[in-house]
């Protein structure tokens, strides 16, 4: 290789290194944007109770795919440490259900907000061939709704989450 090759090929590589730069700059920037937009919409999630009563549906892993603003299942929130994906553990209890995230803080969805349980072929950005992702739509306490998204490691026990007459 000759010296102009290599010095050519060197600034092509940093002008590549620069636009990768640039774009990753701007999604961070764009992440943090909607973050900021939808705080007032979302505002503090429900806190943890101090107790709760034992174990109506027993602990299903699997992974936390993320939440949505109601209806629209592409409209992911950013807000209140919802927005990245986690492995994660569901349980219900008669005061509401549990989903324990890996590396996150735990969200709480009280029994009383639960619109609805249902199972679901898309959810924030993940899009299925099946209804592989069980869907829970609750209200906030602002009065936003949310579709939270939780794909089991094994779609057989939807059938302990989704009410009877909904399947």
């Amino acid at each position: 290789m000759n010296t102009s090759t290599l010095v050519a090929s060197l600034i092509m590589a940093a002008l590549v290194a620069v636009v990768i730069a640039v774009l990753i700059h701007a999604m961070i920037r764009g992440w943090r944007r909607r973050m900021a937009r939808q705080a007032h919409i979302v505002g503090t999630l429900p806190a943890l109770p101090d107790a709760v009563g034992p174990v109506v549906v027993q602990a299903t892993k699997g992974l936390y795919v993320g939440s949505t603003l109601a209806p629209h299942w592409n409209d992911r929130v950013a807000a209140a440490d919802l927005g990245f994906r986690a492995k994660a553990v569901l349980s219900r209890y008669p005061e509401g259900i549990m989903l324990q995230r890996k590396g996150a803080a735990p969200i709480w969805i009280p029994d009383a907000a639960i619109v609805e349980i249902r199972a679901a072929k898309h959810l924030a950005g993940k899009v299925l061939t099946h209804e592989g992702i069980l869907a829970i739509r609750w209200r906030l306490p602002t009065g936003t709704e949310l579709d939270t998204g939780f794909r089991a490691d094994d779609r057989r026990e939807y059938s302990k989450w989704i009410p009877e007459e909904v399947r």
